[in-house]
């Protein structure tokens, strides 16, 4: 009986002992997420008045309706669909943005993790520099590089190759470059943390039966380096969705994103409850997101 007691109150210390260490973040999680996210559900199914005001005492869904129709004059619905196509381009660039990042950062990722000791420590450290500068200056460096008569138009200028500056700012382009710039150590690190654990006589062996460099790489190489992938992805694609600073630099308000259109509306637009069910939208598109994370990288059965 009292060895019983004894591991009741055992485990009763256990208890406390993980509720202490886990409250604060609990209380955390719980006023700087939870309740913001309740609040904004709030707001968002209610009505703004004409002052831009939230209606309190008042319910409707339409702000979520705005998402694909307008309200006349007349007090009728047609539809519009100018902010579902902005959210489908936020989709679109972040998809692109997640392209080109596994594109440069992949080769980078490998080329760090078949080098000595000595000098992945060294191409780490570069890699994370962008890092150490601010994301503002970073921007308006790209601004100088890509405006009119910036340093590659006039270079390209200068050798004949055009005639006329081309129009690198402003535009997707220079969206998907200042993004991939912003994000590109996001994709190497999960990718060369992954091809550092792989064992350098897989390759050897695969050379030993003949395989060439494409068989080698396809069969050896990117199966190791697989869980990096999907997660550099994932840590690329999330942030992007929700990009504010370079869509509303680069893109000059020519090329507005959804962080950029919830900006707006709870900012000049003063539409609060529209804006919250905006940010709902972006959170879903988050959540799909990390559900393909999950669903990609659970170990299949019979797996190792």
């Amino acid at each position: 009986m009292a060895v019983t007691e004894n591991s009741v109150g055992q485990r009763r210390a256990a208890w406390r002992a993980r509720a202490i260490l886990i409250g604060p973040a609990a209380l955390a999680i719980g006023v700087f997420m939870v309740v913001p996210l309740l609040l904004m559900a709030w707001i968002s199914i209610h009505e703004r008045d004409f002052s831009g005001s939230v209606v309190w005492d008042s319910y409707s869904p339409e702000a979520y309706l705005r998402f694909i129709f307008e309200r006349n004059l007349d007090d009728s619905l047609s539809w519009n669909f100018d902010y579902l196509s902005i959210i489908l381009r936020s989709v679109w660039l972040s998809a692109i943005t997640t392209a080109l990042s596994l594109l440069v950062g992949f080769p980078t990722a490998l080329f760090m993790a078949t080098r000595s000791e000595k000098w992945r420590a060294i191409l780490v450290f570069l890699v994370t520099i962008p890092f150490w500068t601010n994301l503002l200056v970073r921007n308006y460096a790209w601004i100088l590089l890509l405006r009119d008569h910036g340093t590659i138009n006039s270079f390209l200028l200068w050798t004949g190759i055009i005639g006329e500056p081309l129009p690198l700012l402003h535009n997707g382009f220079a969206v998907s470059v200042g993004l991939t710039y912003s994000f590109l150590p996001f994709m190497v690190l999960p990718i060369y943390a992954s091809l550092e654990k792989l064992d350098p006589r897989l390759i050897e062996a695969s050379f030993d039966l003949y395989a060439n460099r494409v068989r080698t790489l396809w069969h050896i190489v990117l199966p190791a380096a697989k869980p990096g992938i999907i997660a550099g992805s994932i840590l690329v694609f999330v942030p992007c969705l929700g990009s504010y600073v370079t869509p509303e630099l680069l893109g000059g308000g020519k090329t507005m994103m959804i962080g950029n259109l919830i900006g707006l509306q709870f900012g000049a637009a003063r539409n609060w409850p529209f804006g919250a069910a905006l940010g709902f939208a972006l959170l879903s598109l988050v959540l799909i997101a990390m559900t393909i994370y999950a669903l990609k990288a659970r170990p299949k059965a019979g797996s190792q």
